[in-house]
């Protein structure tokens, strides 16, 4: 009962505050009062926060619709990750003979991957979607399922890709929510963010004397201060669709709108009303002490509150077993943040790095210490403040394991 009481005023239990930072066992605040509402033309919108991906406003978000050219997001996300910026693209029948919006590829035309992408999101190409998904996919077919895969590992439950481009067709449809979820994973790509944001490219063209020159179709790069993305989608089925972004203060937000006839206005709109409302602050900073253990917050994380919400935040601390992979390769836990009852986020904790080099300099055993050393000697603190605090928690609650233990 000693070693009982001793760990338990070292530490508490599981729930801790952070140096600074409210923990789990203090009563919240009132909840905060809403923003004033905001209207939009659109059959569906939605308006992100990219760093933490909170959805911010969302008027019929998961309503499932076409979404014409918006479509090359993925598109272009996928070729990022799966293919090769410096490969050449040659360009086939059925590519150069793509219906709508082309950058007019002849066949057999060879360009690099990167430029094609440029064409593909500044002016939304088919003809280059195309060519890009037979390239990366092996077919059109195989780059659909790559599409579609991707969309299931980002959670997208309400999309179905059945094209590289967005053409109308039975079953190719997503939601204003799907696609800022999307669009959020994609602006933090380096290569996609900087090729959305260019207003105009040009490059090299083989049939004429003169290179391409694409400029953006994008109007809200040169409507709105700070837009650095997305693209624009229109079709007969689809109407008027647009994802804009825009960074302000180091905040970047991502707005969807689908068939809206007033897309440029009601994107400025959305931007300035979740700027004013939900500012980005920091809950917690990378090497941040936690307070009562020799741990360390292991990444900066960041959140958009609207007034009075940073006072219902609180944390848990969930301790790694020594015996899992992660904690063989040196996480110690993590700390689950929650505001209210909802949980936002979580950060890793670590051993701080003066710690751990501190115990790997230890004096250099020779065998004979070896031979000599007691088996059942005590392992390193880690190890032993670990195990005892199992111990613990086990006589506690009658042998039964909390959980993340």
């Amino acid at each position: 009962m000693r070693l009982v009481r001793l760990l338990i005023g070292l530490t508490g239990i599981v729930t801790l505050a952070c140096s600074g930072i409210t923990g789990i066992g203090v009563p919240l605040a009132a909840y905060a009062d809403a923003p004033e509402p905001i209207t939009t033309h659109a059959k569906a919108a939605a308006l992100i926060d990219v760093e933490s991906g909170r959805l911010l406003y969302t008027s019929q978000g998961d309503e499932q619709m076409k979404i014409a050219s918006l479509t090359k997001i993925m598109t272009a996300i996928v070729a990022i990750e799966h293919g090769k910026l410096s490969d050449m693209v040659k360009t086939s029948k059925r590519a150069a003979g793509r219906e709508g919006s082309s950058i007019y590829l002849k066949l057999g035309e060879e360009m690099s991957l990167q430029n094609m992408l440029y064409g593909l999101m500044l002016r939304s190409g088919n003809d280059v979607a195309t060519a890009i998904a037979e390239h990366v996919g092996g077919s059109e077919e195989g780059f659909v399922h790559m599409m579609n895969d991707k969309a299931q590992m980002l959670g997208m439950t309400n999309s179905q890709f059945m094209n590289p481009h967005g053409l109308d067709i039975e079953g190719h449809y997503s939601t204003a929510n799907d696609m800022a979820k999307l669009t959020a994973y994609a602006l933090k790509n380096p290569t996609f963010k900087e090729i959305v944001k260019t207003k105009v490219k040009t490059a090299p063209n083989p049939n004429d004397e003169w290179d391409y020159t694409w400029k953006n179709k994008n109007k809200m790069l040169t409507m709105y201060d700070g837009a650095d993305g997305v693209k624009t989608g229109y079709t007969k089925q689809a109407l008027r669709c647009l994802v804009s972004s825009a960074t302000r203060e180091g905040q970047q937000l991502a707005v969807v709108t689908l068939n809206d006839g007033n897309d440029w206005l009601d994107h400025q709109k959305l931007l300035d009303w979740g700027f004013a409302n939900y500012p980005l602050a920091e809950i917690t900073h990378k090497g941040q002490a936690v307070n009562g253990y020799p741990l360390s917050v292991g990444r900066t994380m960041l959140y958009p509150f609207a007034e009075g919400e940073k006072e219902q935040l609180r944390s848990k601390l969930v301790l790694t077993d020594s015996k899992k992979t992660e904690y063989l390769l040196g996480e110690r836990g993590k700390i689950d943040w929650y505001m209210g009852d909802v949980k936002i986020g979580s950060t890793p904790v670590y051993e701080p790095k003066s710690s751990r080099i501190q115990q790997t300099q230890q004096p250099e055993r020779t065998p004979a210490d070896e031979r000599d050393a007691d088996p059942t000697a005590a392992k390193p603190a880690m190890h032993s403040f670990g195990s005892a605090l199992k111990l613990t928690l086990s006589m506690l609650f009658g042998g039964k394991e909390r959980a993340g233990w």
